[in-house]
């Protein structure tokens, strides 16, 4: 059994009940976005000097996605292609929000955080188990990967 399997199988073991899984299916995307926004956030400080490498598009979080992905890669190269995507997606969501938005950008982060999670424990008060990261941390990113893998089902993908 490859590792990724193990994973998802352990994960899924704590999401079951329908009402958690459609808590998981909102609050998993906006949680990964709010840390996103939340790392792009960050002043560049030290990545400004390298702004005539990457263009305009450096920033933390794109350093750190970069890292996350090459983790998704060890997992599963076609299921980090679609965590590839989303990720640049919230990236790009990321960006536009920080011209869009009448407060800062961290500060709608912070407060979209807040209340996935406050859903999420919801969900699992329900679902009667506790969340699959308490456990081990690297749930916290197999968290998005599990629902990028129905998607890949879905679609039937191999993941």
């Amino acid at each position: 059994m490859r590792k990724i399997d193990g994973l998802l199988e352990e994960y899924g073991i704590s999401h079951q009940n329908p009402t958690n899984k459609a808590i998981h299916w909102f609050c998993v995307p906006a949680i990964f976005f709010s840390i996103v926004g939340l790392i792009y956030s960050i002043p560049p400080g030290p990545l400004a000097s390298l702004d005539f490498l990457l263009s305009n598009f450096t920033n933390w979080a794109t350093i750190v996605l970069m890292v996350i992905l090459i983790y998704y890669y060890t997992l599963s190269p076609s299921l980090a292609l679609g965590m590839f995507l989303f990720s640049a997606i919230c990236l790009a969501l990321a960006n536009l929000l920080t011209y869009y938005l009448p407060f800062p950008l961290w500060l709608f982060c912070t407060v979209l955080f807040i209340i996935a999670w406050i859903f999420q424990f919801y969900g699992h008060k329900i679902e009667g188990k506790k969340p699959s990261f308490f456990k081990d941390v690297q749930f916290l990113l197999i968290g998005p990967a599990w629902l990028m893998h129905f998607i890949y089902k879905r679609l039937a993908l191999i993941y």
